[in-house]
């Protein structure tokens, strides 16, 4: 995991939640974890990473996720205990 990835996966857990993360970001992260990234029908992504998925909406045509993506992504690294 490089400089840029450590920096999401904190502003992941930062409280509040930001909303401010742009998606592509958060991709480079699960991707540096091994985990991956699948795209489904019409705005639909789900996020595999160690046996445990999430389901989010790809941000259109903003680039930054919604707080509440930011909360289930932070929810997925929990469970996979990737924490700062």
């Amino acid at each position: 995991m490089n400089t840029k990835q450590r920096k999401t996966l904190a502003a992941i857990f930062k409280k509040p939640t930001p909303a401010g993360i742009e998606w592509r970001e958060v991709a480079s992260l699960i991707k540096a974890l091994g985990g991956e990234i699948r795209y489904g029908d019409v705005s639909r992504v789900r996020i595999d990473l160690q046996g445990e998925s999430v389901n989010i909406n790809n941000p259109h045509p903003q680039k930054e996720l919604k707080r509440y993506a930011v909360r289930l992504v932070r929810e997925l690294l929990i469970r996979t205990g990737d924490t700062p």
